[in-house]
Order: structure tokens, then C-alpha cells, then sequence
């Protein structure tokens, strides 16, 4: 437990869902992408095992005692299993050079067993550093698995622009994949929940900057609210996450089902607040560019202290996070910062007398 906190994440998430006793509001910095650097690795050794990628959330814990530790399966490892070719850097998050499908009349040859964990090396390796986050850490801090949906598996399969114009022209192939993707992704999720996780739902292809809200309803909410579903039978909770401009969606969003809605740093605070509160918690959403990466320790701290102004009062809870994953560039004092001023602005009974 931090030195600074009274009590665990664990025990703060518990009084969280039951309504019970808190110390500080939870605060989730997506610490995903860049936690090798709070270890001393690059993120080509973070991700060469599943003891280095545990060994690098454990290692950001020890530092910030932030209330989330991530495994992180990501947005392109179905199409990854299923051939789609990825880049190795150093220093880097893996980026797609190649997919696997360029021609949609092939869609039916590819083979969605591989996908599964018990059959995919990748599923194998992020599982085991679930596996290690809940055996070494489980007692003290939640763990939760950064995974991609189903429209955004799609995209790793095929190119987004070749995904973007079948939506229009060859919607039969698209339901397709959607189906099949649907089904193994509720595989890898039953796999994930089992080794005590929650499921962090990213859905980033299906953001209003992309997709508009008719082909949402068509072709993401759905098979959205199938996986939710699934997710709520084996016992599990969700935080269901989409990047950009969601404004129009986020009404639908809540419609999928999930157990809390993270928002992007590109929607209002306020505006997503009364389209969600009345349902499920509120997560968000600190600029993980402009303040995170890119602003001072002081510039972090009023950050977060202006959502937590805006999120403090929400009907069903608010829990600060930034308004997406933090990339390797991000100084380690800004996360200081930012748990720093969760503890400050957040401590309970939180209210203006934190922060006048």
C-alpha cells in the first residue's frame, strides 16, 4: 500500500461497488503501453514474457500505488493470430505492417481456432502475467486486461479503410467477421475473468471520428451487447472504453450494458456526465498527451483536479483515469503528480473544502 493512502486499491474498489467506506476516490492512469519505463525496460522487454509485463505493472504500483494494474492483450492481437504482421520496436507499441486479409472474398479461410488462448501464444503469455498480478498482488490491488472489441478485432484483420468501405458495400462480410471475432473474443474473455481480471473494453475503431452513430448501431452495439452480456454470466466487470469524439454514442454506449464508461479527454467531462451518471459510474479523463506527456507536474495537478470538480458528485460514482493509454513518453513525475492530486482533491468526504 502507498504511503500516502489509508487504505488498499483493493479495499477502496470493494467500498467503491458496495456503497461502502473510502479513503480517496479510485484513480486509474491508464499506465499500459509505457509501465516498462517505471521498471527500467523497454517495451520490447516488457512484452517478451508475461513475468516482464507483470513485473513492469508491479514495479508502477510500487512507485504511484495506483488502484489498476494492466495486463495488456490490445487491439491487435486477434488479427495477429490470425497472420496479420506486426513491427517489432525497440521502444514502441507494435503497429500493423500487414494484414492478413486484403481480399474479402477470402474472409472465409481464415481459421478463428488460432485465436483461441489455448491456442494463441500471445493469449498464452498475457494470461500468465494476469495469472502473476493475481497470485502476487490480487489481495492488495484489482487487475483488469486492456482487450480490444470486436469491431476494432475486425480491423486488425483487414486495413480500416478496406473495413471502412465493406461496411457500405460488403456488409454481409463484415457481419461475418463480426460474428466470428464475437465468439473467440468471449472466449478470451471467460480465460481473463478466470485468472481474476477485470475486462477493460477498448473499442477504438468505433470512435465518431471514424464510424458515424448509424453504423454503431448496426455493426458495434450488437455484438457489443452479446460480449457485456457474456462478460456479467462468468462474473466479471467491465469498463467499456471508445477514443475520440463519442458524443454522439455515448447514450448507446451506456445502452451495451457495461459497468462503467470511460470517456475520452475529447468529450466534455461535463457533457458525458449527464448522459452517463444517471446509469453507471463515470471514468476520465485527463489529456494523456497534452497534460500527461507533454505538460508540467503543476499542469497535471489542475488536471485533475478540474475532473474530479466536474465527477466528484456523479450519481453512481466517478473514478479519475486519463482519457486514454499513456504512451513511453510520459515523465514519471507527471504520474506522480497525478496520483498526488488524487489523494489531495479526492480525499473523502470529497467537496470543495479540497481544493478552495
Amino acid at each position: 500500500m502507498h504511503k500516502d493512502d489509508q487504505m488498499t486499491p483493493m479495499e477502496r474498489l470493494n467500498g467503491f461497488l458496495t456503497g461502502g467506506e473510502m479513503d480517496r476516490l479510485l484513480a486509474m492512469p491508464l499506465i499500459c503501453s509505457m509501465s516498462g519505463k517505471a521498471a527500467g525496460m523497454t517495451h520490447k522487454q516488457k512484452r517478451a514474457t508475461g513475468r516482464s509485463e507483470a513485473d513492469c505493472q508491479i514495479a508502477a504500483y510500487n512507485r504511484f500505488g495506483n488502484d489498476l494494474l494492466i495486463t495488456e492483450y490490445g487491439l491487435h492481437t486477434v488479427g495477429k493470430a490470425l497472420g496479420t504482421e506486426m513491427g517489432d520496436p525497440e521502444d514502441a507499441v507494435p503497429h500493423i505492417t500487414h494484414n492478413i486479409l486484403q481480399d474479402l472474398d477470402k474472409a472465409d479461410e481464415l481459421d478463428f481456432e488460432r485465436v483461441l488462448p489455448q491456442n494463441s501464444p500471445d493469449a498464452q503469455k498475457h494470461l500468465e502475467c494476469a495469472r502473476i498480478l493475481t497470485q502476487e498482488m490480487g489481495s492488495e490491488v484489482p487487475q483488469g486486461t486492456l482487450i480490444c472489441g470486436p469491431f476494432t478485432a475486425v480491423a486488425s484483420i483487414m486495413p480500416t479503410e478496406v473495413l471502412l468501405r465493406a461496411v457500405r458495400k460488403r456488409p454481409d462480410v463484415v457481419h461475418n467477421l463480426l460474428r466470428k471475432c464475437t465468439d473467440v473474443l468471449k472466449e478470451l474473455h471467460n480465460a481473463f475473468i478466470a485468472e481474476g481480471s477485470m475486462i477493460l473494453f477498448c473499442e477504438p475503431i468505433a470512435t465518431g471520428s471514424i464510424a458515424n452513430p448509424k453504423e454503431y448501431l448496426e455493426f458495434v452495439q450488437p455484438y457489443t451487447k452479446e460480449l457485456m452480456q457474456n462478460i456479467h454470466d462468468h462474473s466479471g466487470i467491465v469498463c467499456y472504453h471508445i477514443c475520440g469524439d463519442t458524443k454522439k454514442i455515448i447514450s448507446y454506449m451506456v445502452e451495451t450494458g457495461p459497468d462503467m464508461i470511460s470517456i475520452d479527454n475529447r468529450v466534455p467531462l461535463e457533457y458525458a456526465k449527464d448522459l452517463v451518471q444517471p446509469y453507471m459510474p463515470l471514468v476520465g479523463n485527463v489529456d494523456p498527451v497534452e497534460k500527461m506527456i507533454l505538460g508540467t507536474p503543476e499542469e497535471v495537478d489542475e488536471a485533475c483536479k478540474k475532473c474530479i470538480q466536474i465527477g466528484y458528485d456523479c450519481a453512481h460514482g466517478y473514478i479519475l483515469c486519463t482519457g486514454c493509454d499513456l504512451n513511453g513518453d510520459v515523465p514519471l513525475e507527471n504520474l506522480d503528480a497525478f496520483m498526488a492530486a488524487a489523494r489531495k482533491y479526492g480525499k473523502m468526504p470529497v467537496g470543495p473544502a479540497n481544493w478552495e
